[in-house]
């Protein structure tokens, strides 16, 4: 029986699996480290996106004063049978109109001329024919302003008997209301925060930073006097000014903590 021997040789260690462990690992390492930035401004994102617990709450405030100015939308209106002398009638008797208003102390800054017009007027005949002019008409109308409001029945009384015919009402107003305005608006902001003090006090959690503020209108609305001249005295007219209130609105957005 024949026995073959085979010559056995150390073997050299191979180098090439030990470089390409070191190279994986470097490659482990390099791509850990550029994948931590984008993991963190991810998460930051995702932060970033998670809207803010918020309350939204509204609030008023509102400023009672007294007026100190009023507004008088008066005038004539005249008719005749030409566009000339209607005009002319309505002219000599606005004359007398803007001369008395001179008499109570009203200066000229306080009257304008708010509207000025001439027109036909009709005359309709049986069915089925056209209206025929018979005369014309001429309206001359002015606005007032009185700053002094114990001077508004004199000024009634006057324009009435010097020939007024038409009298569209009376508006009384604060002629400065700003600063009053600024006071309604800061306690209509107070308002709104002791309302959300109350609802978070409520539900357990604290307010945060005020995150956004609106104002959502307001002002005083003018208290209108109406009267028809035709149905006025020649006396002293009484009006009653009364309060006006002025009144600011806004809305708060308040973060929750």
């Amino acid at each position: 029986m024949a026995v073959a021997f085979r010559s056995i040789l150390p073997l050299r260690p191979r180098t090439t699996g030990a470089r390409s462990t070191g190279a994986f690992a470097t490659l482990l390492i390099a791509t850990a480290l550029l994948a931590a930035p984008v993991s963190a401004a991810l998460s930051t994102a995702a932060q970033a996106e998670t809207p803010p617990r918020t309350i939204t709450i509204s609030g008023e405030g509102k400023i009672s004063v007294k007026p100190n100015i009023a507004h008088i939308e008066t005038g004539v209106v005249t008719q005749a049978k030409t566009a000339v002398d209607a005009l002319t009638d309505n002219t000599q008797s606005m004359q007398a109109v803007f001369q008395g208003l001179r008499e109570l102390g009203i200066e000229d800054r306080d009257i304008r001329t708010s509207q000025l017009s001439i027109s036909p007027v009709y005359t309709h005949g049986e069915r089925g024919t056209k209206p025929v002019i018979t005369g014309y008409q001429a309206s001359n109308m002015v606005s007032v302003t009185l700053r002094d409001l114990d001077r508004v029945g004199d000024a009634l009384d006057k324009i009435v008997s010097l020939g007024s015919n038409q009298l569209h009402g009376i508006r009384f107003e604060v002629e400065e209301p700003g600063p009053l305005l600024d006071a309604a608006r800061a306690d209509a902001v107070a308002d709104a925060i002791r309302k959300a003090k109350i609802y978070v006090s409520a539900a357990g959690v604290t307010l945060g930073q005020i995150i956004t503020i609106n104002e959502n209108g307001g002002g005083g609305m003018p208290s209108p006097f109406y009267a028809r001249a035709m149905s006025m005295e020649s006396a002293d007219v009484p009006v009653a000014a009364g309060e006006q209130t002025l009144t600011a609105n806004v809305t708060l957005v308040i973060a929750i903590e």
